[in-house]
């Protein structure tokens, strides 16, 4: 077919689906580039894009010293020698990851594993990296030797440009990587992530195959249309399409039977059969309607999950034998195990008592929190029936507690709290003033009569607060820029993706607050139109509720509390 063809088997392509019109790429412009990838612009020539890949890759900010072709064709002898490249072991790093042969014939995919044995060699630092196999297969189409594919490949692995994050190369980042889809298919596929509650034991072992349904079960024609995309955008990318993976098979496989005992077995077959249901394009279209988060963000994200692991010791993947020992000798300690820790685990039915929840509904609410905060257990920190119905006692013991869940059970035997993202003594910023603070992180929720998870927690009728002169006039409107107060000057510190003004579009610096204390009441804001208000005395309480959005109250209006929980989180 042309130069780039020596490892590819064309008898398992799609060739009808390649022209063979001579077209080049001139435009250096990232948006315009941005845009023809996510056309296709090359995506049906051969050549072209495997010219465009040279480029792309070749653009890439690397270390001074970088392994390139000619190091390769130093090396392969070496470690090879005449031995068949298929008796060798692969390096743990890969983690046994079956190597996709994306229509590679026999000679491609000996070829897959010879240099991911190079690769080895001139990378000591990488300790785990499952998706190098697939890469490797894939950037095999698009080189003219084995060489020319390990230098593409050891210059996406050498990139050394610090906002620009493209393959995961260690446990620590890579387990990261997996929390951090987790949150995001929290807050973005709010009824796939219901539907992975209520059939999986562990939520949280299911988002850990995310990389796979990428690198691994996605076919070839998928596959690249992704990494068109993601050689040009990044890895934000790929949380885009594995969210849009998540949607499709909730939308196809909801309300039928799982077709095996594991939903993680059915999303890697839907994954592996996906062209039945959705094509590349639709994939793709799916994937970029959703308004994720900046890049900026998620890095942050990212971090803050990182800084999770590292403090619970987990920056190395364990061998199973080495972690069923450990957990049978520390179970009785919830020991965390290699993954994240199970649900089931941290809300443990032997040490878990509240007045207001079951374990399963804590369970329930665990699943909301963000992944870094479901590596802890649920610790009692306040109780009206032990602590008494003082807001006084209730700061004292709140406070220095980040973050804390708020419960709340009325006389009428409604359920309802709230997930608090920031500590209580930030109030204080304020002096005797009402003040606003807390991240886009806190959420509302009702338990009773009805579950219901109210998203982007805004504080829009701040006229709740008006029960004295200081709150009302702090509650005025006033720029819709937020004030340097309102922000942590270094968000660094707290490591929240979530404090851009710009997610809310919202009139007022009041209206784009989360969380308000004083001596006098508390105020959460809710989104979808909800806030509450908690008196002084912690026995009264009001809602409101926006009739703008198409959902039930969070409670009634005005309502007697029955009892009050506010709980922690303890490693």
């Amino acid at each position: 077919m042309d130069e780039y063809s020596h490892f590819v088997d064309w008898d398992k392509m799609d060739v009808s689906a390649q022209s063979q019109d001579t077209k080049e790429l001139t435009c250096t412009d990232f948006h315009e580039l941005k845009q023809l990838a996510r056309q296709g612009y090359w995506a049906k020539n051969h050549s072209l894009r495997a010219k465009v890949y040279h480029k792309l890759i070749s653009n890439i900010p690397c270390r001074t010293v970088t392994p390139d072709a000619n190091v390769y064709r130093d090396i392969v002898v070496k470690i090879i020698g005449k031995r068949n490249s298929n008796s060798l072991p692969l390096p743990e790093f890969v983690d046994n990851s079956l190597i996709p042969t994306y229509c590679l014939n026999a000679e491609g995919v000996g070829a897959v594993r010879k240099i991911i044995l190079c690769i080895a060699n001139q990378f000591p630092d990488i300790s785990f990296c499952p998706a190098l196999p697939s890469l490797i297969a894939l950037l095999l189409h698009y080189s003219k030797d084995e060489a020319e594919c390990f230098e593409q490949v050891c210059r996406i692995l050498a990139c050394n440009d610090p906002s620009k994050r493209l393959i995961d190369q260690t446990f620590l980042a890579f387990e990261s990587s997996c929390m951090t889809f987790g949150d995001l298919v929290n807050k973005y596929c709010q009824a796939a992530h219901k539907l992975m509650v209520a059939v999986s034991e562990d939520v949280l072992e299911v988002y850990s195959d995310w990389q796979r349904w990428l690198f691994g079960e996605l076919p070839m024609a998928y596959i690249v249309r992704v990494f068109d995309v993601f050689l040009v955008e990044g890895y934000k990318v790929l949380y885009r399409v594995a969210l849009a993976l998540l949607k499709f098979f909730h939308k196809v496989r909801a309300g039928q039977p799982m077709e095996s005992d594991s939903i993680q077995q059915d999303i890697r077959t839907f994954v592996r059969d996906i062209a039945k249901s959705v094509s590349p394009e639709r994939l793709l279209e799916k994937a970029f309607a959703i308004r994720l988060f900046s890049r900026k963000e998620i890095q942050l994200l990212q971090m803050a999950n990182e800084k999770a692991l590292q403090q619970k010791g987990i920056t190395v993947k364990q061998k199973s034998s080495v972690i069923k020992n450990l957990l049978n000798y520390c179970f009785s300690v919830f020991c965390v195990v290699f993954l994240r820790q199970n649900v089931h685990l941290a809300v443990h039915a032997e040490n878990f008592k509240s007045e207001i929840v079951s374990v399963k509904e804590m369970r329930d609410i665990w699943s909301w929190i963000p992944e870094r905060f479901a590596l802890c257990q649920p610790l009692l920190l306040f109780t009206t029936l032990e602590h008494g119905c003082s807001l006084s006692r209730f700061y004292s013991h709140s406070e220095g507690h980040e973050p804390t869940l708020l419960l709340i059970k009325t006389t009428a035997k409604e359920v309802c709290g709230a997930y608090l993202s920031t500590d209580w003594s930030e109030r204080r910023r304020g002096g005797n003033k009402l003040s606003f603070f807390g991240t886009g992180e806190c959420f509302v929720f009702r338990l009773q009569p009805e579950v219901e998870r109210y998203e982007w927690v805004i504080i829009k009728h701040p006229e709740l607060a008006s029960t004295g002169s200081e709150t009302e006039n702090h509650a005025q409107p006033a720029s819709s820029t937020l004030s340097s107060s309102s922000i942590p000057s270094d968000p660094s510190d707290r490591l929240s993706p979530f404090l851009a003004a710009r997610h809310f579009n919202l009139p007022s610096k009041t209206a784009s607050m989360f969380m308000a204390g004083s001596s006098e009441c508390i105020i959460v804001g809710g989104g979808d139109g909800q806030a509450l208000y908690l008196d002084a005395d912690l026995n009264h309480g009001r809602t409101s509720h926006c009739n703008t959005f198409n959902n039930q109250p969070l409670c009634s209006e005005s309502f007697q509390i029955s009892i009050l929980e506010v709980w922690g989180f303890r490693d």
